[in-house]
């Protein structure tokens, strides 16, 4: 270890991180001698660029990969290990972080070195892998605008800029919109059916701007402050009994942000004109074909073909779980006219789940011990992928004792790659939420050797109490498959190439198949009957409890898919037929939408548009249709296992190891179609997920 590495071990650029070593002070001393060291290396590539993989692809992975592998440890620590002096260490760098990174896309030598390296002698050597990298890379750069020259080159930047400025402004309308509204309760009859953590943290929200002497609000006395924020807001609208309350609160949430200073309207009008006008710049006939470039689908037909084909299985369907609700509602109240509104939905539905599929998290939670669900997990991937997980804790620096090491061998008993667990919820230190992200990616060596692959994987579950083990509730048991879903991707490549191996690479439509595909497991009856056992007794969950888990899988499945196509619809309207500055506004956009794509039809007043972050301050601007079309690839993946036969362990087996050999060996050596095809023998359908979320007239199975 070199005296640099052993005072600061972010600038270490081999072996695992040294999480125990790591320190707020040492984020900034690092990443400045990294970038310094980083650009000047820039600066030299730049000027003597050669055209060859070794001198482009080989050189600039050399020359960014310590900057990505310190960057990469500040930014899992961000999310797993939060302090004060780690946000002020990571806000000191993050923009010259940033800028830098932009600086290699935007490169006109190294854009030209891909194009010339593309028509040279030497393109017809490489593999399959090395064109995609090349390719992406050569795509990504003319996105960014970097074959614009002149006025045209200047107006791309300008937009940009504007475009950047424009989203944090719509984002922070929408936080302040959501913050200005609140509604104070001070009768127990007002809060009437809300559960005891909904009164709770409406007792907590209510502390906030009391008066100095006023009483300590409590969840039994209140007052109650009911807010615009989703942990307030949803719990609201499925349980408050007051039918007056729930439309007081929905009016407020579909007219955040449309007015006053924080209007967003005029903001979306001229987002959506600064990316028509980009689009042309690039010489794209409109933005949704800027965005669908460097995703799975082929263009704009191809999703409204996905779109039209869930709308037709869902449309009549879902007006036929409105009416069952209306009918449930008006015999629950004896009003034989009770006619449903949209501020009743949420509560009606949740009336008529608690019936028909009535558990809670609290029955199932001693059936989830973290232990046993991930024993039935790694069984699960020997079974179906032929790898072993085996607990290698202690072999590594962690950055929190509840943090666990496991290594992963393949069939051979070779070992092929690693991962961290961190799974349990630290309010004070660590976001919530569950993710995967790398933390080494494969890589063939210079000297002959191979880097494994390394991951994060992260989940929020309750910690151990009391002296047992960690009690699941079965949503945290899909989080946790779903998150190794992602893992097995990243470390079952054979991608040599870290820019494709695992998920780099992998249009991003299509990276969520392997995470959804291993979601199906869980519903799996022997899967489930392996991984649900009593934690105190070692009792199977009863079967009763497996069927209801199974059943309300497709509760209201047809609302819920009309909804997301509702708001995929109106997102790729807007970018791609849309035209600013005419006569017909974004609300008559909206309206004329609806009326394809909902049962209920929205109030008049609603703008709802106002507070979509996904799609004005987010990355899902055309690519909203990206949530269904990774559930049609992952339902017709798991398909192919149904129809070779789940009880049948030998052709469960040989089905697994064809997805490990495809989706999860190849990565983004190759296009998700071609990888997927190389699967399934076919290009995906639609039937699959529509049979598993009860849209299709099937014979029932049992799974």
């Amino acid at each position: 270890m070199n005296a640099s590495v052993a005072e600061n071990p972010l600038l270490q650029t081999e072996g695992f991180p040294q999480f125990d070593r790591i320190r707020p002070e040492h984020v900034e001393p690092a990443l400045r001698e990294l970038l310094q060291r980083m650009n000047a290396q820039l600066d030299e590539l730049e000027r003597d660029v050669q055209p060859t993989w070794a001198g482009t692809v080989e050189r600039l992975s050399a020359i960014t990969e310590p900057l990505g592998l310190a960057w990469g440890v500040v930014n899992h620590l961000m999310g797993v290990q939060n302090s004060p002096e780690l946000r002020q260490a990571h806000a000191a760098v993050e923009g010259d972080v940033v800028e830098s990174l932009m600086r290699i896309g935007q490169s006109v030598p190294l854009y030209r070195a891909y194009k010339a390296l593309r028509e040279s002698g030497e393109w017809k050597s490489l593999e399959e892998a090395q064109h995609r990298i090349i390719e992406a890379a050569l795509r990504d750069a003319e996105l960014s605008g970097v074959g614009l020259e002149g006025e045209a080159r200047e107006r791309f930047q300008a937009i940009e800029r504007e475009l950047a400025e424009l989203s944090t402004r719509f984002s922070n309308n929408v936080i302040d919109s959501t913050k200005s509204w609140s509604m104070m309760l001070t009768r127990r009859e007002e809060v009437e059916g809300l559960p005891p953590s909904a009164l709770a943290m409406a007792a907590q929200a209510a502390r906030q701007g009391l008066q100095p002497g006023a009483p300590e609000p409590t969840a039994e006395n209140g007052p109650w402050r009911i807010t615009l924020d989703a942990p307030s807001f949803q719990p609201f609208m499925e349980h408050s009994r007051r039918g007056e309350l729930r439309e007081k609160v929905y009016r407020a949430y579909i007219t955040r942000a449309s007015s006053g200073e924080v209007d967003n309207m005029p903001l979306i009008e001229r987002i959506l004109a600064l990316r028509q006008e980009k689009a042309r710049l690039l010489g794209y006939g409109s933005f949704a074909e800027v965005s669908l470039a460097a995703k799975m689908a082929p263009g704009v037909p191809a999703v409204e073909k996905l779109l039209a084909e869930l709308r037709g299985a869902a449309r009549s369907r879902a007006q036929g779980e409105l009416d069952e609700l209306t009918e449930f509602a008006r015999r629950k109240t004896g009003d034989a006219s009770f006619g449903l509104k949209l501020w009743d939905s949420a509560f009606w539905a949740e009336r008529l789940r608690e019936e028909r599929y009535a558990y809670t998290d609290e029955e199932l939670r001693p059936y989830f011990a973290l232990p046993r669900v991930l024993e039935g997990l790694f069984d699960t991937a020997h079974r179906l992928f032929g790898v072993t997980v085996r607990a290698a804790d202690g072999e590594v620096p962690v950055w929190d004792e509840g943090v666990r090491f496991f290594r992963v061998a393949d069939e051979s008993g070779q070992d092929i790659a690693a991962f961290y667990l961190d799974p349990y919820s630290r309010p004070a230190s660590k976001r919530g939420g569950a993710w995967m992200n790398s933390a080494l990616d494969r890589k063939r060596l210079p000297q002959g050797g191979l880097r494994l692959p390394v991951a994060y994987l992260v989940c929020n579950a309750p910690p151990p109490v009391g002296g047992k083990p960690a009690l699941l509730t079965f949503r945290d048991v899909e989080t946790l498959f779903h998150e190794f879903g992602h893992g097995l991707q990243h470390m079952l490549t054979r991608v040599d190439y870290p820019e494709a191996a695992g998920i780099n690479n992998v249009e991003w439509d299509a990276v969520e198949l392997p995470s959804q595909f291993m979601e199906n497991w869980c519903f799996h009856e022997e899967t489930l009957s392996r991984l649900a056992r009593h934690v105190d007794t070692g009792e199977m969950l009863p079967r009763a409890l497996q069927d209801k888990i199974r059943a309300g899988r497709i509760y209201r499945a047809a609302s819920a898919t009309l909804r997301q196509v509702y708001f995929a619809t109106l997102d790729l309207e807007l970018h791609h037929r849309y035209q600013p500055g005419a006569a017909d506004k974004v609300i008559d956009t909206q309206r004329r939408v609806a009326r394809e794509n909902t049962v209920l039809a929205p109030l008049p007043e609603d703008r709802f548009l106002c507070s979509f972050t996904h799609v004005f301050a987010g990355g899902y601007a055309a690519g909203y249709y990206s949530y269904k079309w990774a559930e049609v690839l992952s339902a017709d993946a798991f398909a192919a296992f149904e129809e070779a036969g789940l009880s049948d362990e030998r052709a469960v087996e040989k089905t697994g190891r064809r997805f490990r050999d495809t989706v999860l060996a190849l990565g983004g050596s190759r296009h998700p179609l071609v990888v997927f095809e190389s699967f399934r023998g076919r290009a995906p359908s639609t039937e699959p997920l529509l049979k598993q979320t009860g849209l299709l007239e099937t014979q029932e199975t049992r799974v």
